[in-house]
């Protein structure tokens, strides 16, 4: 393993700007001082099964040999994964240690690759961001946030979208107060798609819009989006059927030709639909390609791919399948392509216009 990092000082000033030089001390120095709390005691909201090969994975162990192994190890990645707690502490403090040594990509910084993300509620109940580890290594250690108000407050805490998790803790001063809260058990919102689900290209995990629409709705998510991966296999929803979600959102077009479409999404729908009568079902088309306004071939793919799709649902609503809705894509990233890290996944601004995008819908089928 790595020796021990702690967060860089750039990352420490800009957690809070009244934080002095002198606040900022090395990590020795501090955990005589520090209580450390484990959410596996608790749990993490986000998992749909319990009987993962690790803690922190979001298939079951039983999954491999059974699903493509390009989803069987993109299902190691903790994307959507989210612990909660309360405390008064001053300051936080994080220790955790990544699966992979491959802490960020070309297109994807580290902070969202590889991150942890931090929000607390503010007076008024509403989300706001507190401050992100910068993974240097694969085992991190350090002060995550100092200064804070004083007084018991909610933090919700983002995992890793495209890096895995072996172990989490989460520090607090000692005499602080600490409150785990377990994983919200009502039905959660259950995604599966592609690489723009699992997380691409967000800064940080609390800016995939899964994750904004965890927040926007106030609703459980259970992220199921596998990079280059999400092509509705058989065998993926033969798994989605064991859930028991209060919606099923399927954004699965970017990673599909027309002729896999055709084939594969009344199986997928027919699987979820006899499993569980009473979830909606949303068939997302893809989002619109950046430069597709002047290149014919990617507004050709599009055009295609969205005509079997909606051809699938029209067949689909005319054999008597309920619960079934559709949205367009031409809209997900807005319309003045700056939405994108590489004109196909999303960069922030993306991500908080497919969550806008979205959330219409969802808050109307999640009542």
């Amino acid at each position: 393993m790595n020796p021990p990092t702690s967060f860089t000082r750039r990352a420490l000033l800009q957690s809070v700007g009244a934080l002095s030089a002198s606040s900022l001390l090395p990590v020795r120095a501090l955990a005589a001082d520090t209580v450390w709390h484990n959410p596996m005691e608790w749990g993490v909201e986000g998992k749909g099964w319990t009987d993962t090969e690790r803690f922190y994975d979001r298939f079951p162990a039983r999954a491999k040999g059974k699903v493509p192994d390009s989803v069987w190890g993109l299902s190691h990645h903790s994307a959507g994964l989210c612990v909660r707690f309360r405390t008064d502490s001053p300051s936080l403090h994080l220790r955790m240690d990544l699966l992979s040594a491959s802490l960020g990509m070309p297109h994807m910084p580290p902070t969202g690759v590889s991150g942890f993300d931090l929000y607390a509620r503010d007076p008024r109940g509403k989300w706001q961001w507190v401050h992100q580890a910068m993974p240097g290594a694969q085992h991190i250690e350090g002060p995550l946030i100092s200064g804070l108000d004083p007084g018991l407050k909610e933090f919700v805490g983002y995992l890793p979208l495209y890096n895995g998790v072996e172990k989490l803790e989460i520090g607090v001063e000692t005499g602080a107060k600490f409150e785990p809260v377990t994983p919200d058990r009502r039905k959660p919102i259950v995604f599966y798609g592609t690489s723009i689900c699992q997380g691409a290209c967000a800064s940080r995990p609390g800016m995939a819009y899964t994750a904004i629409l965890g927040r926007m709705l106030e609703q459980p998510i259970v992220n199921l989006g596998f990079s280059g991966s999400g092509r509705m296999d058989s065998s993926v929803g033969d798994l989605l059927s064991e859930l028991d979600p209060s919606i099923y959102v399927i954004d699965c077009l970017p990673n599909m030709d027309p002729a896999l479409v055709k084939e594969r999404t009344e199986p997928l729908v027919r699987t979820l639909r006899a499993a569980r009568p009473a979830a909606p079902i949303l068939l997302v088309e893809d989002r619109t390609f950046a430069q597709a306004a002047i290149v014919p071939g990617l507004r050709r793919a599009h055009g295609e791919r969205r005509a079997e799709l909606a051809a699938a649902y029209r067949r689909l609503q005319s054999a008597g399948v309920e619960g079934l809705y559709y949205l367009k894509g031409d809209r997900l990233l807005g319309r003045d392509s700056e939405g994108t890290t590489d004109g196909s996944h999303p960069n922030d601004l993306g991500m908080m216009r497919y969550a806008e995008a979205l959330r219409p819908a969802l808050a109307k089928l999640v009542q």
